[in-house]
């Protein structure tokens, strides 16, 4: 767990690793939750297919049922990531109803989309939905 500040908004943030071993574990961090992050790694198409499978399942889980939810499209410096089109086709993005989701292009390594993810998290949670 670490504590970030950003805009003046303090945020206590939790990694949960992908691994299948621990994924089971996920649910206990859902409680109290404003917003999930949900990192995607545009370059494995291989297992884009479980990752939707995962994602779909935490967003059936009650406890986030009112959650703001961030996607990555991460690794976008590399070449021929999936475009957030194709994930968020992938993950069903489209169908989710009631909730505020927005989907970011991010490289980790270089920083882009960070800041821009960042600023439209703050400015949804605050209230001021784009």
């Amino acid at each position: 767990m670490e504590t970030v500040i950003y805009k003046n908004l303090k945020f206590h943030v939790w990694d949960l690793g992908g691994q299948t071993s621990i994924r089971p574990y996920w649910r206990c961090y859902y409680g109290h939750t404003d917003a999930v992050i949900y990192v995607i790694d545009s370059c494995d198409r291989d297992r884009l297919g479980i990752s939707a499978s995962e994602f779909i399942a935490m967003m059936e889980e009650d406890e986030l049922k009112n959650s703001i939810l961030m996607i990555f499209a991460n690794k976008q410096d590399m070449e021929n990531p999936l475009t957030p089109t194709e994930i968020s086709k992938s993950l069903g993005l489209g169908a989710l109803k009631n909730r505020t989701w927005s989907i970011f292009k991010t490289s980790a390594i270089n920083g882009e989309g960070l800041e821009e993810a960042m600023n439209w998290l703050v400015q949804t949670l605050q209230g001021g939905k784009s």
